[in-house]
């Protein structure tokens, strides 16, 4: 060591640990201290706050000389703060537990996606196409790690949130609020969109019989050094912290256990496979110990999974057999005995085993069922809802909003079940004076609530009443009924307006705030609402549940009411209505719009015209999903509605993007191309976005029949395409290529952002206006490809051939949105055989060549009655076949290749005599001697077998080459229908073994 090297050594190890005057982010970052850092007992900030911090600060906008926003730089600065990121979540093991509970979902997001990069996860390849066994260790570990995640974020984001009481709103707050529960949303909607895949990729896990490595801070420093320096130690099998197989599948088995448990709600069948997922992940537990795992699985929650699937699930062992409360419970809801429920809740009143939180649930699976016009189950909800609140009484409990709404109308029926109830639940004989006093508090305030003295005699006459209360009590109490003054019965009085509707008697603000929550009946909302306000003045009742949400474009309109039970009232049923929007209960959301639209006619003319616009984009919901699906047009008056909002001209109106997006393309998908391009207002165009799309779409769809001359439409619709997917020139391309799920590089070049393009693409319904969005982004994708990757697609001959400024178009978005785009298609018809050659050309172009042929073969299947008729030329081009062929040799079956050689225009026999040549052939080779009809290559076969001494497969040549149907002398029509049937038969084989 030189001694300037010492001496720079001896400086560096002297500095303090302590921070300069800068912040603690800077000097982490400057001084590389990092490590040293998390090494303390109480390191401050924590390490979950420093990847905020890192992140944060890595994915900053940049703004240019224009004062243009860009998107973050690909500079030294920020790759070093999202490896310093990387290295605080392998300090802290990459414990999920840990990570999920102090970091956001899209901050977790793009970390996740940091460690799929560094881990060098082939870019833009979906995880379920790739082999875990055949990856690094560390690479199949983030993949792992990942699918992990995103299954947990899904299960973890159906439990219901309490969200913290708000402070004074301020409207800075609430934007950045709704700005992170938007780019949430987003990727839940993703994560959601790849379950099943995720799914895959876990059960895939579990076959894995081998240990894993996760990246530590050595790993990462590594990876970070120059590719020269680190000599492949990252790729081996030792590189990195060891995760055992066992503790892998432990936890594989516990989250795939906990995803099947949530589909089980929709799906009772899956209960099945969560139950086998949970209970392995007991036996994993009590094989290696819960203490030697690096992760730690919470064995409370996972008993209770078990406990629930044990329940949920037949099983056909005898002890488990055995009735519990439970399990008879579900039963009988399951098989709609309802009347045994009861019984069953009744008997439990003596005993008290069953907890207030699942009778709660079993009461309101009832009311969802007597909701949905089950009348018969009224009866049922008043039974158990009785049941329910005795036992609240006998537990000190307070009497559930339920229970008053039933008894608002009591009648002898109820009266008599009621007082059935009380008297089974207790028994006199070994009760204690606090249970009985609280029974007798009970029926007393049951006798001072109700108008009709005949009921209150049925009570005060009761046996159980007589021995509860005494003499004294009881006369006291029917003194005071007969001298009260009769009160107004409200619950009678005609509901003439929505403003005439009385409030019920003041209950639990909490209670209250639960049924405000859980309603949908735009009467009761109100209803409700006016006893909250009734309470407090303090409170606003907007802000008690996070899943109501406004648009920012509305709720700054409906914050600015100054009346508070009228701004509560808005916002609520405006959020519930687009709530049920969202879950397509287009019911009780028709409900909740029109309440509110007769609320706010009366004193806002702009929330008038907002809440008609819902109601449009609602009546369009309602068709598509309804009539629409059957391929019933719409009704004039809808059409008209739809183009009226089009051309609306009102001042100030707050619109939303969705509802333009909506209109236009539910005028491409039922074909009202000549508005679109004959009728539209010029100003229209000019400032809607999706309404210029529109136009060009319809008019190129129109002119596709037509002369080339006519394609000048088309080529508008080209540039406006090319300039969405091209980004500014200051930008730079990512050294690593990767592709996140929510992506920022937008260009502000376009009419729109790209997502924005893809989202309403994915709106279209209609195959010719999809098939030319398709054919054009496959003309754009291969612009810039070689030749061998080029993508096929009907009518690609319409667009331009070439791009001005190539080097301004993102072809890595473009690949993206291809890929996209024809999945979508897909779900649309899965029969379309031009969409399903683009998606096998897709497939190859990625170097999945299974997954290319398998496509290739179904678009031969769909449009040949599974090749019992011949596949159209137009579909098995030469180019199809060449690329089948390609397919079949990068896979080793080389006779497969030889047979599909006779397919070309021009057999081509050079490539079959080479691919017959090899001898390491991983298809069926002899056996499919039988689909050759081709004499040429069945006499070098029989030469090549010759040669090799291989006489049983010479005889098999000889016997297939000694068919008369095959004689040169032959009819070409026979001869042709020998070819025809060896094709069948062979593309029906080659079907079999892919599909």
């Amino acid at each position: 060591m030189s001694a300037e090297a010492a001496d720079r050594e001896a400086a560096t190890s002297s500095r303090p640990c302590t921070p300069p005057q800068t912040s603690w982010f800077e000097f982490l970052l400057e001084e590389s201290l990092l490590e040293q850092h998390l090494q303390k007992p109480s390191p401050d900030p924590p390490p979950v706050q420093l990847i905020v911090q890192f992140l944060e600060q890595a994915s900053k906008p940049s703004v240019n000389e224009q004062n243009q926003v860009q998107p973050p730089p690909d500079n030294k600065r920020n790759r070093i703060l999202k490896l310093l990121a990387l290295k605080v979540a392998a300090h802290l093991k990459w414990d999920l537990d840990v990570l999920e509970k102090s970091l956001s979902v899209p901050v977790l997001n793009m970390l996740l996606n940091e460690l799929l990069c560094i881990s060098k996860v082939p870019p833009g390849t979906k995880h379920v196409d790739v082999d875990l066994s055949s990856l690094p260790p560390t690479t199949a570990m983030a993949i792992l790690l990942y699918n992990r995640w995103a299954i947990r974020t899904i299960v973890q984001s159906s439990f219901p949130v309490k969200q913290a009481k708000p402070g004074p709103p301020q409207l800075n707050v609430m934007n950045q609020m709704q700005q992170e529960k938007e780019l949430t949303e987003n990727i839940l909607k993703v994560l959601k969109e790849q379950a099943a895949d995720s799914i895959l990729v876990l059960e895939g896990a579990l076959k894995l019989n081998k240990d894993l490595y996760v990246h530590t801070i050595r790993t990462l420093d590594l990876l970070a050094m120059e590719p020269g320096m680190v000599n492949g130690e990252t790729e081996s099998s030792t590189a990195g912290l060891k995760i055992s197989a066992e503790e892998i599948q432990c936890q594989v088995c516990y989250d795939l256990g906990a995803i099947y448990f949530q589909q089980g709600s929709t799906n009772a069948a899956v209960h099945e496979n969560a139950k086998e997922k949970f209970f392995k992940t007991k036996e994993l537990i009590a094989k290696n110990g819960s203490s030697s795992l690096h992760f730690t699985i919470d064995e409370e929650r996972l008993a209770g999974y078990c406990q629930a699937c044990g329940v949920l699930t037949s099983s056909s062992d005898d002890a488990s057999q055995q009735a519990t409360p439970y399990s008879q419970i579900h039963g009988c809801m399951k098989s709609g005995n309802y009347q045994d429920v009861v019984k069953i809740f009744l008997e439990d009143n003596l005993t008290l085993s069953l907890p207030v939180q699942f009778r709660q649930s079993v009461l309101r699976e009832l009311f969802q069922k007597a909701q949905q016009g089950n009348d018969a189950l009224d009866e049922v909800c008043f039974k158990v809802c009785v049941c329910n609140t005795v036992c609240d009484v006998l537990q000190g409990r307070t009497i559930d909003i339920q229970f008053c709404q039933l008894f608002l109308k009591p009648s002898k029926e109820k009266i008599d079940f009621l007082l059935e109830v009380c008297s089974r639940s207790i028994n006199l004989e070994n009760a204690s004076e606090a249970l009985k006093r609280k029974m007798a508090a009970f029926l007393k305030n049951l006798c001072l609530g109700m108008e009709d003295l005949q009921l209150v005699f049925m009570i005060s006459s009761h046996e159980l009443f007589i021995k509860l209360l005494k003499d004294d009590e009881r006369k006291l109490l029917i003194d005071q009924m007969r001298k009260r003054s009769p009160r107004i019965n409200l619950c009678t009085k005609p509901v003439t307006s929505f403003y005439d509707i009385p409030a019920s008697a003041s209950v639990n603000i909490g209670q209250l705030e639960h049924q405000l929550i859980l309603s949908v009946d735009p009467w009761r909302i109100r209803q409700i609402l006016i006893e909250l306000h009734g309470m407090t003045s303090e409170r606003q009742f907007w802000t008690i549940s996070n899943k109501w949400e406004v648009p920012n474009v509305y709720g700054n309109v409906i914050l600015g009411i100054k009346d508070n039970l009228t701004r509560d009232l808005v916002y609520i049923l405006m959020a519930k209505g687009l709530h049920c929007c969202a879950i397509k209960d287009f019911v009780h959301a028709k409900q909740l719009f029109a309440a509110c639209l007769e609320l706010v006619t009366e004193f806002s003319p702009k929330l008038r015209q907002v809440m008609l616009n819902e109601m449009l984009l609602l009546d369009i919901y309602t068709h598509e999903a309804g009539a629409g699906v059957s391929g019933e047009r719409p009704p004039s008056d809808l059409i008209s509605r739809v183009r009226g909002y089009l051309e609306m001209r009102v001042p100030d109106i707050p619109l939303r993007q969705v509802i333009a997006e909506e209109c236009v393309a539910f005028l491409l998908n039922w074909r009202e191309n000549e508005y679109l391009t004959m009728q539209v207002p010029l100003p229209l165009v000019q400032t809607n976005p999706y309404v210029k799309l529109g136009q060009l779409l319809a008019a190129t769809c129109k002119e596709l029949p037509g002369p080339k001359e006519s394609r000048r439409t088309a080529k508008d619709l080209w540039e406006v395409v090319v300039q969405i997917c091209s980004v500014s020139s200051q930008h730079k391309r990512g050294n690593d290529g990767r592709v996140s799920l929510i992506k920022h590089r937008e260009s502000t070049l376009g009419i729109m952002y790209r997502s924005e393009l893809l989202s309403f693409i994915k709106k279209l319904r209609e195959p010719l206006v999809l098939t030319t969005i398709l054919s054009l982004f496959v003309k754009l994708h291969n612009v810039r490809e070689d030749i061998v990757n080029d993508i096929a697609a009907e009518h690609i001959s319409i667009w331009p051939s070439s791009i001005p400024n190539l080097q301004s178009v993102d072809f890595e978005a473009v690949a993206v949105t291809v890929k996209e785009l024809v999945s979508y298609a897909l779900t649309i018809n899965a029969n379309n055989h031009f969409w399903l050659i683009i998606q096998a050309d897709i497939y190859f172009a990625t170097n999945q060549y299974s997954a290319a042929l398998h496509y290739y073969l179904q678009a031969g299947a769909v449009c040949s009655d599974f090749f019992n008729k011949m596949v159209p030329p137009d579909v098995y081009t030469d180019q199809v076949i060449k690329r089948m062929i390609k397919c079949c040799s990068l896979l080793n079956c080389h006779t497969q290749v030889a047979i599909l050689c006779q397919f070309l225009r021009e057999v081509d026999y050079k490539t079959a005599f080479k691919a017959l040549q090899e001898q390491n052939s991983h298809d069926a080779m002899d056996s499919y001697y039988e689909y050759i009809w081709d004499v040429t290559i069945l006499e070098y076969l029989t030469y090549l077998h010759h040669k090799r001494g291989e006489t049983d497969k010479r005889q098999i040549a000889i016997k297939a080459i000694g068919q008369t149907e095959l004689n040169a002398s032959n009819p070409e029509e026979v001869l042709q229908l020998a070819a025809q049937r060896r094709k069948k038969k062979f593309l029906q084989a080659m079907a079999k073994l892919y599909f």
